[in-house]
C-alpha cells in the first residue's frame, strides 16, 4: 500500500535524539506542516527543532494527492454566510499567499510542480455551485461556470479557477528539510509545562508547536469533541485518459481526479474513520466502468482531520495554555492550509499580530451541528462493551477487514492487527489484540 510518491523521491535521513536539549521552540511532528515551520522559523532566525517519532512525511504527507488551490470544495459562499465578508476574503488570501509561496519555493526545488485548473464540482446542484462562483467573483476570484467535460461523468456544474498547481509533495518535503535542525525516531512520551520527555531525552522549551494531525495534548483545547476523522482512498491508474485539470466533488463522499506523468489518480470512497465506506472497492468499480483498459499500478488510503466548521485550527493550543501552539483540522487541504500554519504560527511565536489569527484561532466558538454528532460517536464508542479499547479515551475499537486494522471511531486512532499504532490520537501501541 506504497503511494507513488514514495516510490522516487530518495529520503533525508536524520539522526535521533541523543541526550536532553533546550530550544526556544519545539516542534512536535514532522509531516508538510511541522517542517514547513521549522523551515519559516530557521529563516526567521528563531532557535527552534523539530522531533518525529518515526521519520518525517511519514504520516499524512506521503498519501496527499497534492493539489494546491485555493479551492476546498464549496467553501466560500458558506463562509460568507456563516461569518460574513471579511472572514471569508482573510481566509481566502491566506490560502491565496501559501499558493503564491509554494510557487516561489517550488522555481529551486524539483518536484514537478505544475499549474493547473481547478474544478469543484457538483452531482446533483447547479444552484449551490453558482452561488460558489458568486462567492468567489464577490471576493475577487475569477471564478468561472464550466461543465467539466474532461470527466467521464455528467455533472450539474462546476467552479473553474485557472493556473492553481500540483506538485510531488515527498520531493518538495525532503528538499525544505535539508539541513533543518530534525530528529527522526525521537517519540515524545510525556508532554509537560517547559519540557516534553521523548523516548531518546528531554527536551525543554520555551515554546511549543504541536502538528501531529491530530492533536496528542487531551487536558486542553477540546480536540476529541471539536474533530474527528475521515478515510478516504486512491488508486493510481496506467492508461487511463489524462486529465489536464484538477477535479474535486463538493461531496465528501464524491471523487477526485488529478494526473501525474502518464498516472491518473482516482481518489474517493471515503468514510469516517471507523465507520463502513466504498474504500477501494468502490475506486475498483468505476474504473472498470470508466476507464476499461486501465490497469491499476497504486493504492493506498488517508486519513483527514475535519474541524467543526470547516476551518482548521490554527494558532494558541487553548486559552490556557499560552505558549503551546497548534496546527490542525486541515478538512482534506493540508497543502495550503500546511503553509497557512507555517506563516501564521511563525508570526505567533515571535509575539506578531497578523490578521489571519483570528480566522483560524482554535478557541473559536463550539457551536456547529457536528459538534453533537462528535459527542454521540464519543459516547457511542464508549459505551459499546466489546474489546479490543482504543488506549487513547478508551473507545471500542471497529475491526476494518478492508485495511485489516483496527479503527477507532471516536477519534480516529488505528492500529494493525498485531497492535501496532499506524494513526493517532493514540501514542502508544495497542497490547492483547484478538485473533482476526
Amino acid at each position: 500500500m506504497e503511494s507513488i510518491w514514495e516510490k522516487d523521491a530518495p529520503k533525508t535521513g536524520f539522526q535521533a535524539l541523543n541526550g536532553n536539549k533546550k530550544t526556544e521552540v519545539l516542534i512536535v511532528g514532522g509531516g508538510l506542516a511541522g517542517v514547513l515551520c521549522a523551515y519559516k522559523l530557521k529563516n526567521a532566525g528563531v532557535d527552534c527543532m523539530l522531533v518525529e517519532a518515526a521519520e518525517i512525511g511519514n504520516g499524512i504527507t506521503k498519501h496527499t494527492t497534492a493539489k494546491i488551490t485555493l479551492q476546498h470544495g464549496v467553501v466560500y459562499d458558506p463562509l460568507i454566510c456563516r461569518y460574513g465578508k471579511n472572514m471569508a476574503k482573510l481566509y481566502l488570501e491566506a490560502q491565496i499567499k501559501a499558493g503564491e509561496t509554494y510557487g516561489e519555493l517550488c522555481r529551486t526545488i524539483p518536484c514537478h510542480y505544475e499549474k493547473r485548473d481547478s474544478y469543484v464540482y457538483s452531482l446533483q446542484s447547479r444552484k449551490k455551485i453558482e452561488r460558489e462562483i458568486t462567492a468567489l467573483n464577490s471576493l475577487g476570484v475569477n471564478a468561472e461556470y464550466s461543465d467539466a467535460p474532461e470527466l467521464p461523468f455528467s455533472v450539474a456544474g462546476a467552479a473553474l479557477v485557472k493556473e492553481q498547481a500540483q506538485f510531488h509533495p515527498l520531493k518538495f518535503l525532503y528538499a525544505i528539510g535539508n539541513g533543518l535542525p530534525i530528529y527522526e525516531h525521537t517519540k515524545v512520551l510525556e508532554l509537560m509545562p517547559g519540557k516534553v520527555r521523548t523516548n531518546r531525552g528531554v527536551i525543554r522549551y520555551e515554546k511549543l508547536i504541536v502538528a501531529t494531525h491530530f492533536p496528542i495534548l487531551n487536558k486542553h483545547g477540546f480536540y476529541p469533541l471539536k474533530l474527528y476523522q475521515h478515510r478516504s482512498y486512491v488508486i493510481a491508474l496506467k492508461g487511463a485518459r489524462e486529465a489536464k485539470g484538477m477535479y474535486v466533488d463538493e461531496s465528501d463522499t464524491g471523487l477526485s481526479f488529478r494526473s501525474f506523468g502518464d498516472l491518473l489518480l482516482l481518489g474517493g470512497g471515503g468514510h469516517r474513520t471507523g465507520k463502513k465506506g466504498g474504500c477501494w472497492q468502490e475506486l475498483e468499480a468505476f474504473a472498470k466502468k470508466h476507464y476499461k483498459n486501465a490497469v491499476i499500478v497504486g493504492k493506498w488510503a488517508t486519513q483527514d482531520c475535519m474541524s467543526l466548521d470547516g476551518i482548521p485550527y490554527i494558532g494558541q493550543y487553548a486559552i490556557s495554555t499560552p505558549n503551546v501552539f497548534v496546527a490542525t483540522g486541515f478538512n482534506k487541504w493540508g497543502m495550503t492550509n500546511a503553509m497557512v500554519s507555517a506563516d501564521l504560527l511563525c508570526d505567533l511565536v515571535q509575539g506578531r499580530s497578523t490578521p489571519y489569527a483570528p480566522v483560524f484561532d482554535p478557541s473559536r466558538t463550539v457551536l456547529h451541528p457536528q459538534l453533537a454528532l462528535n459527542a454521540l460517536e464519543s459516547l457511542a464508542g464508549l459505551l459499546t462493551p466489546t474489546v479490543p479499547r482504543c488506549p487513547h479515551l478508551g473507545c471500542a475499537l471497529k475491526y476494518n477487514p478492508t485495511e485489516h486494522s483496527w479503527d477507532c471511531p471516536c477519534h480516529g486512532s488505528r492500529f494493525s492487527e498485531q497492535g501496532q499504532l499506524i494513526d493517532n490520537p493514540a501514542t502508544a501501541d495497542k497490547h492483547n489484540m484478538p485473533a482476526t
